[in-house]
């Protein structure tokens, strides 16, 4: 996965400066570190077992409480992942990906389990619980990811299907207490492909000692839309930068995809947030 000029680290491909300190390093770290997001797959068929390492990674990631409160789905069914693509944008990766996986914030199992035992689950409503839920899904969903790559695989998640999520809970039969919070693709990337590392956000941005300051924020995120635009025009993307996709994403509703209407699609559901 890592086809970076060896003179280039992979922290300096990741940050529009360089860093001031030297970071520790191991297979590991630069497993992290070489993330990318893969769109272009070969067709080849994934090594028996792939599946069930990744779920098996997925299932040690930290878990609140060790409630658990997600399931994952692996759809193969090629009439519901043609729809996915549709519902999310024409995302024709998400057909071709020998591998998808859904991750839930999955309340119905809970839910179960105090049926079985005829008691009330009262927790369940509250807002906490379903963030928790949320949460649960997306620390497994990142390990499996973290172990994807490291088999030398790549993925990208789908978060537009929460554009529809009761067509979404519809295709795949998800019980009442079941949200789609995304999706993942699988697969060997196709080399003939070039995927690089998108810059972040430098650490003077993101990263705090002890009390929230911005004294260095205006400069780290013009130096960053620049990066950043350095970095699409490189990949043959528009150079939209990252202020002008945030506008163009949180300055509107319409930006939203549909998501605006979640809560209510929540409710729909079976999630009775209080």
């Amino acid at each position: 996965m890592n086809d970076m000029p060896h003179d280039i680290s992979l922290a300096d491909a990741r940050y529009p400066e360089p860093l001031s300190v030297p970071l520790a390093t191991n297979a590991t770290i630069d497993t992290l570190l070489a993330h990318r997001s893969v769109r272009s797959y070969l067709p080849d068929a994934l090594l028996e077992g792939t599946l069930e390492t990744l779920i098996t990674a997925a299932s040690s990631a930290a878990s609140s409480s060790n409630m658990q409160l997600w399931s994952v789905m692996s759809v193969t069914d090629r009439a519901v992942l043609a729809q996915f693509a549709e519902w999310t944008g024409n995302q024709a990766h998400i057909e071709v990906a020998p591998m998808f996986l859904v991750w839930l914030a999955d309340l119905s199992r809970t839910r179960r389990i105090g049926e079985a035992a005829s008691r009330e689950m009262e927790s369940l409503p509250y807002t906490e619980t379903m963030i928790t839920a949320i949460i649960d899904a997306a620390l497994a969903a990142q390990n499996a990811v973290i172990a994807a790559e490291s088999l030398g695989l790549g993925t990208v998640y789908i978060g537009a299907l929460r554009n529809q999520p009761e067509k979404v809970a519809a295709a795949l039969g998800l019980p009442p207490g079941v949200l789609a919070v995304f999706g993942l693709c699988v697969g060997h990337p196709d080399p003939a492909v070039a995927t690089g590392i998108k810059p972040r956000l430098a650490q003077s941005v993101v990263l705090h000692h002890n009390r929230y300051g911005i004294e260095h924020e205006a400069e780290g995120i013009a130096s960053y839309d620049a990066a950043l635009k350095s970095f699409q025009e490189s990949q043959a993307m528009p150079p939209v930068g990252w202020l002008r996709a945030v506008m163009s994403r949180l300055g509107k509703v319409s930006g939203l995809g549909g998501r605006d209407h979640l809560r209510a699609a929540l409710h729909a559901l079976g999630f009775e947030i209080r």
